[in-house]
């Protein structure tokens, strides 16, 4: 099939990859033209691993281009993804501008019967709007359909390869048709519904699993309190098959360009049609606090931060990934600053992003994370880079002023604490909690 995909983000530029990788024509666009180039010299502008691999030999075999011309993309495809970005407003509600120029700009330039397909995440109704503005300007045929993206950041070509299910929402017999032909070499589970239903079911996953993992944040808060390990608890849950142990991991939080933005519009939409989702406002706010708890445990083992050099390994949302936004990270690093810590900071992929972020004059940029380590009062882990599982614990203490870490994440096992020199914390395994060179260990 002819494939256009509007937008070369992360979900757009994975979409049309993975797309052409089936055996489709796909030629994405986007209004940036210096991104065109570098797409089209084959530079990827994110980190996902397999995707530059799978970009490069499928523009080789000529299934796939770039472009910023939309009107020749719409001519030469039958059907029209759209997947640019829809970012928060202040109030939390999504900025729809994008998709809306979009729908101007097809309607503007569609010549014969296309399926305009949204692929963005988008509140209810939105599909509706972009049918309403696509016939106010073109009397051409055409279908509207919603088929959200379920995909993870650090697995997106996989999950897109590979998917538990698609959702197709529409109300076109011939749109189905077709959709269920695209879709039908990635899985076999493919979920017809009306295009409502289908916008919802994005917001609605991923509400959940934002819940799971609040849930899981809250338990081992309580953990720490009545001396349980919230590892073991999660691991005794997940075996539960109405429970399932995905995202059951206890830690800083969630953050990344899905679960903060679509938490906030759906108590948004919910409160536009006069409905108090309090469940899911709490969910935010534990999620909120949980970061903190990073800054409470090093008050606890150093007392004032002022002055002191805080070693920060992790600056992306979750490895894997270049991805910043919302990350733990930066309200952890702002808190420290604030509270005038000095921080030696190291990521391998996040750092250039991170500083776009976050970039003031007590944060030194490592190249190592040892580099990081060396002299510092207290080590945070914030991200679960694996290369972090893999430093020796005892190499790690002697480099440092005060062998201080603060395990954000749970990334190291009672048998590599209990054989180190690091006083250790962690999140919700207060039998790990070591002190003065002693471990509990965990029965």
């Amino acid at each position: 099939m002819s494939i256009a995909v509007i937008g070369t983000g992360y979900v757009g530029l994975v979409s049309g990859v993975c797309f052409s990788e089936i055996g489709n024509q796909v030629i994405c666009v986007d209004n940036n033209e210096a991104k065109v180039e570098m797409l089209n010299e084959g530079n990827v502008p994110i980190y996902e691993p397999g995707l530059k691999e799978l970009m490069a030999s499928n523009m080789q075999a000529g299934k796939l281009s770039f472009t910023s011309n939309i009107a020749e993309a719409i001519s030469q495809s039958d059907i029209i993804f759209i997947a640019v970005g829809t970012p928060s407003l202040p109030s939390g509600e999504a900025n729809l501008s994008y998709v809306e120029q979009v729908a101007i700009e097809i309607g503007s330039h569609i010549e014969s019967y296309k399926i305009i397909v949204t692929k963005s995440t988008v509140p209810v109704g939105t599909n509706d709007r972009v049918r309403e503005l696509i016939s106010s300007i073109s009397s051409q045929p055409f279908d509207v359909a919603s088929v959200p993206e379920f995909l993870r950041e650090g697995s997106a070509v996989k999950d897109t390869l590979n998917p538990d299910r698609i959702v197709i929402g529409t109300d076109s017999d011939r749109a189905i048709k077709t959709l269920k032909k695209l879709h039908r070499p990635l899985t076999e589970n493919l979920i017809i519904t009306d295009i409502r239903s289908a916008e919802m079911i994005k917001y609605a996953s991923n509400a959940f699993l934002a819940t799971k993992i609040s849930f899981i944040n809250e338990i081992s808060n309580i953990c720490e309190k009545v001396g349980a390990d919230v590892t073991r608890v999660a691991e005794g849950m997940g075996y539960d098959k109405r429970i399932g142990a995905s995202f059951l991991k206890a830690g800083i939080g969630y953050g990344g360009s899905c679960f903060p933005k679509d938490t906030q519009a759906l108590i948004q939409i919910a409160g536009m049609v006069d409905y108090d989702f309090r469940l899911l406002k709490s969910v935010v706010q534990v999620n909120q606090d949980q970061r903190l708890h990073v800054i409470h445990k090093l008050e606890e083992a150093l007392g004032s931060l002022k002055g002191k050099t805080i070693a920060v390994w992790g600056l992306a949302f979750k490895p894997e990934t270049d991805d910043v936004r919302d990350a733990p990270a930066i309200d952890i690093i702002q808190h420290l600053s604030d509270a005038g810590a000095v921080i030696k900071a190291y990521d391998p992929i996040a750092t250039a992003n991170f500083r776009k972020e976050v970039d003031v004059a007590s944060i030194t940029w490592e190249e190592h994370p040892l580099h990081a380590a060396e002299g510092a009062d207290a080590l945070c882990v914030l991200t679960e880079w694996k290369e972090f599982a893999h430093i020796d614990l005892n190499e790690l203490a002697k480099i440092m002023k005060d062998p201080i870490m603060i395990d954000g994440r749970n990334l190291y096992s009672a048998e590599q604490v209990q054989a180190s020199n690091l006083q250790y914390y962690s999140v919700g395994r207060p039998g790990l909690t070591k002190l003065e060179g002693k471990a509990a260990a965990i029965i």
